[in-house]
């Protein structure tokens, strides 16, 4: 059952607890609130600042695990306090491991300071949970797919689209890339899994992904190197490092150019340009 004493406490003591440069906000010369602003959360977690002061208030409709899980990101919270919020709104907490979509804090402290730099959050099937705005400048805006297409492997074999921002001489590597890997998470996760799924309509609708899964590669890396035709900008290439979020297999993206280089003047270029510059999906 709801508890709405409960849930509105919690909500209050984590807002308190958070400061503005633990969520990527500034922090302004005339801040006396202590911790974040209701309206500040609400913005994080993309809902209105009347319904989350209503919440706060112990007043309100009864919140939806949509909801929660929105609240539970916005307010950086960990597994453990993510699955007490879910409870003390009457819901069960979702899954853990490689299946959850939440973010940890740790991922999202360092992801949150790269307000200059393109970089990604992405699921061990390379589905999109964040992107930064130069990250959408220069890959497209990767985080509105739904279904398979989610996939950054899937949409690779079945829309010729996606290609057209990689450069054409690596398009083999790409596609062994994603096939080795694939086939890596097959094995670890066993054949119910949705890597298992996602092989099974690869392997009925596309023939190339057939030919390269036959090949039975494992372990197959780019140098770290990547190379892109952006539309707007042209050729770049990239140095992609990853952090791994080991608890549930997200993976953090930065992608960094040679200072100096064509490619870093172009970065820059991009980051005047905005966001929107990218919005082609990628």
């Amino acid at each position: 059952m709801l508890d709405r004493a409960g849930l509105a406490e919690f909500l209050r003591r984590r807002r308190e607890s958070l400061q503005p440069e633990d969520v990527g906000l500034p922090r302004g010369q005339r801040r006396r609130t202590t911790g974040l602003r209701r309206e500040e959360v609400a913005a994080l977690c993309h809902i209105s600042a009347d319904y989350y002061s209503r919440l706060e208030r112990e007043r309100g409709p009864h919140p939806s695990e949509q909801m929660i899980a929105s609240l539970a990101q916005g307010l950086h919270l960990s597994l453990d306090e993510r699955d007490h919020l879910f409870r003390l709104a009457g819901h069960n907490p979702p899954a853990r491991g490689t299946l959850s979509e939440h973010v940890g804090p740790g991922l999202l402290r360092i992801f949150d300071r790269l307000t200059d730099t393109p970089a990604e959050i992405v699921t061990e099937l390379g589905e999109t949970l964040r992107q930064t705005p130069l990250g959408i400048a220069l890959t497209g805006d990767t985080g509105g797919y739904t279904g398979p297409a989610r996939s950054i492997g899937y949409r690779w074999f079945t829309d010729p689209a996606v290609r057209a921002r990689y450069h054409p001489e690596d398009h083999v590597l790409h596609s062994r890339v994603f096939v080795s890997g694939l086939r890596k998470l097959v094995t670890l996760r066993g054949p119910e899994s949705r890597a298992a799924q996602l092989r099974d309509l690869l392997l009925a609708r596309n023939e190339e992904f057939r030919g390269f899964w036959n090949e039975h590669e494992i372990g197959v890396h780019y140098d770290g190197v990547k190379r892109y035709v952006h539309p707007e900008v042209g050729a770049l290439e990239v140095t992609c490092q990853t952090l791994l979020d080991p608890d549930q297999s997200h993976m953090l993206l930065v992608y960094t150019a040679v200072p100096g280089s064509e490619s870093h003047e172009k970065l820059r270029l991009l980051s005047v340009l905005g966001p929107e510059h990218g919005l082609a999906r990628g």
